[in-house]
């Protein structure tokens, strides 16, 4: 398959370019495209078929929901069967943006799309072309991550090209994803609210407009045999090529055993990559060390994070060792996507 890529400027989005994105789908074919949170791999959310071409293309399994992607809130009614006063008062707070929403659904969205599941988990992106493709395709595009499954998500049209090109029809390229991780996910359908994957939409951003919002523990806790909910609970996500160990504790023992571990490493003879901040950086002689950003600023970590790991895997190092980040704000999103990147492979000091 020949995939074409269409580069867009979001101060003049071109209505052609769009209504060919659009007609893909409609046709049953794939497009990935730009939202603030990571690119995503489009098909129609109404159609069996495409979700099922979504899960061949990624290699994703097919018990792993997909999120699907509105542009008119009214829409979300043709697709929930209940929508409770907590998530109006959320998405008045939160939509368009990084939040998806999970809900009962109705017989509109086929089980290929939730993974078999009785409910739906809904978004309304904020970027403008996700918008206006959403638009351009009929309203409902069910969309994970544009990433062969397992890899690290895309955030970038490169990282797209990488991994999908020539197994869908179109690449829409709208430059870098400005947050870098993917959704929080929010459980609706129970009664308390529960958090099925942090990001940027913190635990204390929701409390403050709905009150108690639980954290599913598979969240922090290793994989399990539970059927997930959400995308992300169940499999390894985001994984680079190269074996990832976290490293946790106070700074100093932080770089003290990073120094020795990958010391260790080179005398095995292995090349080593490092994951360190601009504060810590300097403080690592050996291996190649990159810097996810000022420790002071979550939001330039997360934006850099899954682009960190794709530069590894352009590099021969057969391991890497990594800072660990405050599980606060979206530090826990950020800690959330490296423990599944590392397989929970953690040594405290």
């Amino acid at each position: 398959m020949d995939t074409q890529v269409r580069k867009l400027d979001y101060d003049n989005i071109d209505p052609e370019i769009m209504k060919e994105a659009g007609d893909i789908i409609r046709a049953g074919g794939l497009v990935a495209f730009p939202t603030e949170t990571v690119y995503g791999l489009g098909g129609d959310a109404l159609n069996p078929r495409s979700s099922m071409k979504i899960y061949a293309a990624k290699g994703r399994p097919s018990d792993n929901p997909l999120i699907v992607h509105i542009e008119e809130r009214a829409d979300l009614y043709k697709i929930a069967a209940k929508v409770p006063e907590k998530a109006e008062k959320m998405m008045d707070a939160f939509w368009p943006g990084p939040l998806t929403l999970i809900f009962p659904k109705t017989d509109r969205v086929p089980s290929e799309t939730t993974g078999g599941l009785d409910t739906v988990a809904v978004r309304m992106p904020s970027d403008g072309i996700a918008a206006a493709f959403i638009r351009a395709a009929g309203g409902f595009i069910a969309a994970p991550s544009a990433n062969v499954s397992g890899r690290p998500s895309t955030t970038t049209a490169a990282h797209v090209i990488e991994d999908l090109s020539g197994r869908i029809e179109m690449i829409l390229d709208g430059g870098q994803a400005v947050i870098g991780l993917e959704s929080t996910i929010v459980d609706m359908s129970v009664e308390s609210p529960v958090i099925l994957r942090p990001g940027a939409i913190t635990k204390d951003m929701m409390e403050a407009v709905i009150g108690p919002v639980e954290i599913d523990k598979a969240i922090i806790a290793p994989n399990s045999g539970v059927k997930p909910k959400a995308p992300g609970m169940k499999y390894r996500h985001y994984a680079p090529r190269a074996d990832l160990t976290i490293v946790e504790g106070p700074s100093d023992k932080v770089v003290e055993t990073m120094n020795r571990m990958a010391a260790e490493a080179e005398s095995e003879g292995k090349k080593v990559g490092i994951i360190a901040t601009d504060e810590t950086a300097p403080r690592y002689p050996h291996g190649l060390v990159m810097s996810l950003g000022a420790r002071s600023n979550e939001e330039e970590i997360a934006q850099h994070l899954f682009e960190v790991l794709r530069k590894f895997d352009d590099t021969d190092v057969d391991c890497i060792f990594s800072e660990s980040f405050e599980d606060a704000a979206i530090g826990a999103a950020i800690m959330n996507r490296l423990l599944k990147a590392a397989g929970h492979k953690v040594v405290r000091v």
